[in-house]
């Protein structure tokens, strides 16, 4: 199958959802690199494996299957000089315990999945590879268990760790060093126990400085009493070493010998892991399996596509018998080409193995190959226009149809001048079809439903539409051509029928009464309300704009201001605040900077007005008046005083 086809009926949005239900990366990986088969037998065994992949599921949801992870590494590492760690040896345990519990699974599914189930007959429990891994690997250790010179050793270095620990305890618990240690605790340090000595007593300890605090002010000494029984530990670990080098060695050499069975068990588990994430898959979306056919001929029976799923309308789909070309018609929206990729898409999954969503009875035939052009397939970085794409795919599919490929074309003729796409469509579709294809196309050009309903070979088929509602019922009918309904929906949309059998007069060249099909809708004076009202609503608008900036123009003109008010003095490019009322010149008393100013109000414009500033019966002298005379008038509220005076400026000044 072409990449092209393959992107178009949206093949590997199916693989993404396959793969989602497998388990382990590697079977991931297998669905990753999925494609269909042109072999009518290897796809029956597929199918056969999903439809009892299905049944085994129906008796056990829960299949023991492994992740295998990390197992790859483990394998490839054989053979090449290493030794196995006891986590690796850990991941083949794990997969040897999987194997013997899927083969155990497996024995009562040979009833119902005969074919499945004999698969774990080719795996292989190994019993004596697991019983020595697991009698010397516990917990991704090497166990004490495993080899009689390794329990001892380990014995032996258990016995020497303690009298270290205790002639070093008995040093801090000792009263004679007790002003020396820094802290009662025994640490390490390079794989050697020290204690913490304080820096001034190190002359008081024997033994060797293995580190130093941060501070400088702690020394870590190994105590020369415990260095013999260190030197005796370190030589027991190496021994411990070397006897678990040899253990391991000893396990790494027996899974060598038993590489190929394990690469068997390995293989097994991905093929069953990929059986069952197509079990899975089939169940979400309530698939089944499928007879095949290589006549080319294709029987659907309640299809849903299997990316919109449940929610996707049933398409029933013939072709193939009576003729092998469909030409199929309806309105945008109306479903030609979720049509389409139903029909292509599920057929690339047929001949992948994989059950699809379709009614009892269906039937598929296998196709060596599927040419698609659907879509646009505009590329403004190449500068291709639409119909200039359309032909390069169109081309490429002339090129390769035989009467082995199933061509699918979606709006065929499309993006060119009507007169001469419509006899373009109806050449290439004669092209195609001259080469023994089968043909799925769709088109709008109602000059191709003539021309498919005389030409032997050819049917029509139609999406529904309901012009009641005025919606797409998304059924395919297949022998019937679709009707132009523009005209009948735009008269049920409102627009007057003088107009509609004008325009009728004018596509066919003949007139039509269209009183009889259609009265008057009622619909039409609601439909002109609601465009009506908000237009009168916006003229209003418009008007109360127009008038507002008017009133606006004439306050300003007027330029009236309040004390408190925050004006804009433009002659000094700063604001301030009128303190002082208009004057006969038309000058208005204006604080700036602490300085009150004579200002005409020919240079001021509103900046904030006063009652957003200041509280209501705000006492503006607070602002406005000098230290001195609110001083003053506080005096003179209470009592006469001669002498006293307040200046007040004058207003024409």
């Amino acid at each position: 199958m072409k990449e092209t086809a393959i992107k178009l009926l949206e093949y590997d949005k199916i693989k993404e959802k396959l793969a989602e239900y497998a388990v382990s990366d590697q079977a991931k990986g297998v669905i990753k690199e999925l494609k269909p088969s042109t072999d009518i037998n290897i796809i029956e065994g597929w199918l056969h494996e999903t439809t009892e992949g299905c049944m085994i599921m129906d008796r056990c949801s829960s299949v023991p299957l492994y992740s295998l992870k990390g197992i790859d590494k483990v394998i490839n590492k054989l053979g090449k000089g290493g030794i196995l760690y006891p986590e690796e040896l850990s991941a083949i345990l794990e997969l040897l315990e999987s194997v013997r519990r899927i083969r155990k699974f497996m024995i009562p599914m040979q009833d119902i999945a005969p074919d499945v189930s004999s698969y774990a007959l080719s795996m292989h429990e190994l019993k004596d590879l697991a019983e020595e891994i697991s009698n010397s690997i516990e917990y991704d250790r090497v166990s004490d268990k495993a080899s009689p010179e390794l329990n001892k050793i380990r014995k032996k270095i258990g016995i020497t760790d303690d009298r270290i620990r205790q002639k070093l305890n008995s040093l801090l618990n000792s009263s004679a060093y007790a002003a020396y240690i820094q802290e009662a605790f025994v640490s390490m340090r390079n794989g050697r126990y020290v204690i913490p000595v304080k820096k001034e007593y190190r002359k008081n300890i024997e033994g060797s400085v293995l580190d130093t605090s941060a501070s400088g002010s702690t020394l870590f000494i190994e105590p020369a009493s415990v260095k013999k029984l260190h030197e005796e530990l370190n030589m027991l670990k190496l021994e411990e070493e070397n006897e678990v080098y040899k253990i391991l060695s000893f396990l790494t050499g027996i899974v060598e010998s038993y590489k190929r069975e394990l690469s068997i068990n390995i293989e097994a588990m991905i093929h069953y892991d990929f059986v069952f994430a197509k079990a899975k898959f089939s169940k979400s979306l309530d698939c089944r399996e499928v007879k095949l056919n290589t006549e080319n001929y294709i029987s659907i029976h309640s299809g849903r596509h299997p990316l919109i799923g449940k929610d996707a309308v049933p398409i029933d789909f013939l072709i193939g018998n009576d003729y092998r070309a469909l030409v199929i018609t309806g309105p945008n929206t109306g479903g030609k080409t979720v049509a389409l990729k139903t029909v292509g898409l599920m057929t690339m999954m047929v001949q992948s193995g994989l059950h699809v969503s379709v009614g009892s009875g269906s039937e598929f035939a296998v196709f060596e190959d599927i040419l698609v052009d659907i879509g646009d397939g505009q590329s403004i970085e190449q500068s291709l226009s639409t119909f200039s794409s359309h032909m390069k795919n169109i081309s490429a599919i002339l090129e390769c149809a035989d009467s082995k490929t199933l061509v699918i074309i979606d709006e065929l003729g499309s993006g060119t001048d009507p007169s001469e796409g419509m006899g373009l469509a109806a050449a290439i579709l004669e092209e195609i079809y001259d080469k023994g294809a089968t043909i799925i196309a769709t088109t709008h050009y109602s000059e191709i439903k003539s021309f498919a309903a005389a030409k032997d070979g050819f049917e029509n088929g139609c999406m529904e539409f309901d012009i009641e509602t005025l919606s797409p019922m998304y059924k395919l009918n297949i022998g019937k051509a679709g009707e132009s309904n523009a005209l009948l929906i735009a008269l049920r949309l409102g627009i007057s029928r003088n107009i509609v059998e004008r325009a009728h007069e004018i596509t066919y060249k003949e007139k039509k009464d269209y009183s009889n099909i259609y009265k008057e809708p009622n619909a039409k004076n609601a439909n002109a309300k609601s465009f009506v009202k908000p237009h009168i609503q916006q003229a209003a608008k418009c008007t109360e704009s127009i008038c507002g900036k008017k009133e606006d123009q004439e306050q300003k003109a007027k330029k009236t201001f309040q004390i408190g008010d925050c004006v804009y003095i433009s002659s000094m490019g700063r604001t301030g605040i009128v303190c002082e009322s208009e004057n006969s010149k038309g000058e208005l008393g204006v604080m700036v900077m602490k300085k009150k100013l004579k200002v005409n109000k020919k240079r001021l414009s509103l900046y904030i007005q006063g009652d957003e500033l200041y509280p209501k019966d705000y006492d503006f002298d607070i602002v406005f008046e000098t230290k001195e005379n609110r001083k003053k008038r506080h005096i003179l509220s209470r009592k006469h005083v001669e002498g006293l005076e307040i200046t007040v400026p004058n207003k024409e000044e």
